[in-house]
């Protein structure tokens, strides 16, 4: 297996990657394109992941979005929904283009929000070969009342107060991606902290902050609205416990309406699938369906 620094541009900003290539198998590849959750970037376990699906006869491409971790992009930490799409699109249309690379079997992975991001996109583009949607946000919407009254309240006037300062020109207003219960921050579960801390490695690119005008959008966005478009394989892993960053029964919800799809549970909340037993499990349950529609 090789990792090699590549680049694309999203609207005309530079956006990293890595590019995954197993080593020893004949033909063009196909490749899984990858990008990680809310403010998060490719080096929080994301690498272990692409390294099991190269380890399988997998290309992958890993990327990190414009203003977040080794890409480009101002003002920093700024999380668009559409601009995120926009780099998904592009690097779905960069991994067609390498050399070596099968571009009838591209395959899309995601977690949590970028979950999301693969279901929008798979419904999007019909090219698309299989998608994995792991603990995906599917319908931001009817995922508000979770957040409990007080916490919506915070994150609104944080991202009206945000969205004021960008009107006039100011720096973007900042507020903690995860923090503990209670405090000012996107992801204010008993997890969420703890979790980044776990899997952020010395050096990271990571900053634990998003440009607060993110909370006046999270509500619009709803990839659920889409999924019967998909026409791929798409396989959902759901953490069952999840119940406030992803809640369970909205993935499966969307399951339901989506054509082709495969369900697997696990006894977890929205942080455990990513290292530990559950990974375990759940990465050879990604990394069979992955080869069986993709080789």
């Amino acid at each position: 297996m090789t990792r090699d620094d590549v680049e694309f541009r999203s609207g005309n900003v530079r956006c990293a990657a890595w590019l995954y290539r197993p080593e020893g198998v004949d033909g063009p590849l196909p490749c899984v394109v990858m990008a990680h959750g809310f403010s998060a970037v490719r080096e929080q376990r994301f690498d272990a992941f692409a390294e099991r699906f190269a380890q399988a006869g997998l290309a992958v491409l890993l990327f990190d979005y414009r203003y977040f971790g080794a890409s480009d992009g101002m003002p920093r930490q700024l999380l668009k929904i559409g601009h995120q799409l926009q780099d998904w699109a592009a690097a779905i249309a960069f991994a067609r283009s390498l050399p070596g690379i099968d571009p009838k079997r591209i395959a899309l992975f995601g977690s949590s929000l970028s979950g999301g991001h693969v279901l929008t996109m798979a419904a999007r583009d019909r090219a698309v070969a299989a998608a994995v949607a792991q603990v995906p946000t599917c319908d931001g919407l009817r995922n508000l009342p979770a957040l409990g009254i007080v916490q919506l309240t915070r994150l609104t006037l944080a991202g009206l107060y945000d969205a004021a300062r960008s009107l006039v020109g100011l720096s973007p207003f900042y507020i903690a991606a995860a923090g503990r219960p209670g405090s000012w921050s996107a992801m204010a579960t008993p997890d969420a902290l703890s979790w980044f801390e776990s899997v952020t490695p010395e050096k990271s690119t990571w900053v634990n902050k998003v440009c607060a005008r993110i909370a006046l959008h999270y509500g619009m966005y709803r990839p659920i609205t889409g999924v019967r478009k998909i026409q791929c394989p798409t396989l959902y892993c759901i953490g069952q416990e999840d119940a406030h960053l992803a809640p369970a029964h909205l993935a499966h919800e969307a399951a339901a309406r989506t054509p082709r799809a495969e369900v697997k549970t696990y006894p977890c909340g929205h942080f455990g699938l990513y290292s530990g037993p559950l990974w375990e499990r759940s990465i050879v349950d990604q990394t069979d369906f992955l080869v069986r529609h993709l080789r």
